[in-house]
């Protein structure tokens, strides 16, 4: 069978009433930015639910590539295009039976007669279509309940499309659709992970990471910016907002809080977040937490780090165990770069006991009485670096900050 059609499902996003052109629309922006702009030869046609992506010379598999990584879509099936003639039909359908690289032993027809103008009834084309494969094929016989290949014949408006494979896409909501978060996005497994959910249920995202040069290295900062790029090869974009963290953590420490050290650095953290994330109309920060996993994601500590935002917290991965996080990561692309020797910010202060169970009153008179800690704040978010990242480029500077740390 000559594939020159992918049949792009759109699910539950034909569900949404008023708002389903909306979604369309946010679907097709997604598809030129990461399908169309690399296949610039393909066009397309939509119907309810469809689109059809016709590849005019394109290579499929690249084509296909491309459409999984597109959120929203929930599956796809690469077609032949024929002629709205029932030879043409029967044609293209017997040679998509012969094109499964082994012949079935069993299988049967389906008919999505859109076009009503067709002049066969649906009933009438299973007998026509599914009895030229049985002459021409002796030892194949039909099964309508478990058959090992399916023809599936679409009779649309202009043209007939045959195929026998569908496979699942990304599923979601086309990116943006939802409104814009903020990425707390560490060297880590689990906060791509998350940022890659997120980006799934129509989140646009930004990504804030803290690095704390010189302790931190070049080695580090490279994996940071190698992990948002993977995760734009899903958006086509991502800004990289990178915060120098040294000066508040190094303070802290001379603070001599050290069992609550995390939970002062990551409510500092959340902070700044909300700061960057006010002033990119950002209405939610994203987190890589799980319960449990370490002594910041015990229930309280949680409480007591989260309190430190007004914004919305979203965490992902709050209940899933990591061996399913670790799974997320390597379908993703993630996982290899996340598993890196490279230090990060965290793990550089981290104390022999860190607190499990902080006290939020004991937390907030210490942090009252930093009488610097507001003016860091302020320093940090206004000395950070912004990067562009795009998927066909490592990264590019789009603001630095006051001092660039390399």
């Amino acid at each position: 069978m000559k594939t020159d059609t992918i049949i792009v499902r759109l699910g539950e996003l034909t569900l949404k009433g008023r708002n389903r052109r909306r979604f369309e629309m946010q679907m097709m922006h997604q598809l030129k930015m990461l399908v169309f702009k690399a296949y610039p030869r393909l066009t397309s046609t939509s119907e309810f639910g469809r689109i059809y992506l016709q590849l005019n010379g394109e290579p499929y598999d690249g084509v296909a590539e491309a459409v999984a990584k597109v959120f929203g879509l929930t599956s796809y099936s690469p077609a032949a295009s024929t002629e709205l003639t029932l030879e043409a039909v029967r044609a293209a359908a017997l040679e998509a039976i012969l094109a499964i690289p082994v012949l079935p032993k069993t299988f049967r027809v389906t008919v999505r007669r859109a076009n009503k103008s067709f002049p066969h009834a649906t009933p009438e084309l299973l007998g026509l279509i599914g009895g030229h494969i049985l002459r021409a094929i002796p030892e194949i016989k039909v099964d309508v309940h478990q058959p090992e290949a399916e023809v599936t014949v679409d009779i649309r408006s202009d043209s007939a499309y045959v195929f026998t494979e569908s496979h699942p896409g990304s599923g979601g909501y086309p990116l943006g659709s939802n409104g814009k978060a903020v990425l707390m996005l560490s060297g880590g497994i689990d906060s791509p992970v998350a940022g890659w959910l997120a980006m799934r249920k129509g989140l646009k995202l930004e990504a804030v990471h803290f690095h704390s040069y010189p302790f931190t290295s070049e080695r580090a900062r490279q994996k940071v910016i190698d992990l948002a790029q993977t995760l734009s090869v899903y958006s086509g974009s991502l800004k990289l907002h990178m915060v120098s963290f040294t000066d508040i953590q190094t303070k802290l420490k001379q603070a001599s809080v050290d069992n609550l050290m995390i939970t002062l650095m990551r409510r500092a953290m959340l902070r700044i977040v909300e700061k960057i994330a006010g002033q990119c109309a950002a209405g939610a920060i994203v987190t890589g937490e799980s319960l449990g996993q370490v002594a910041s994601q015990t229930l309280p500590s949680l409480n007591v780090i989260g309190s430190a935002a007004s914004l919305p917290m979203l965490r992902p991965l709050i209940m899933i165990d990591k061996s399913e996080i670790i799974r997320m990561a390597e379908q993703i692309g993630t996982f290899e770069l996340s598993i890196l020797p490279y230090e990060d910010c965290c793990t550089l202060f981290l104390p022999k006991s860190p607190s499990t169970n902080p006290n939020i009153n004991l937390v907030t008179r210490i942090e009252q009485s930093l009488d610097w800690l507001d003016e860091a704040l302020d320093e940090a978010v206004k000395g950070r670096e912004v990067l562009t990242i795009n998927m066909e480029s490592n990264e590019q500077t789009d603001i630095a900050g006051i001092d660039s740390y390399f």
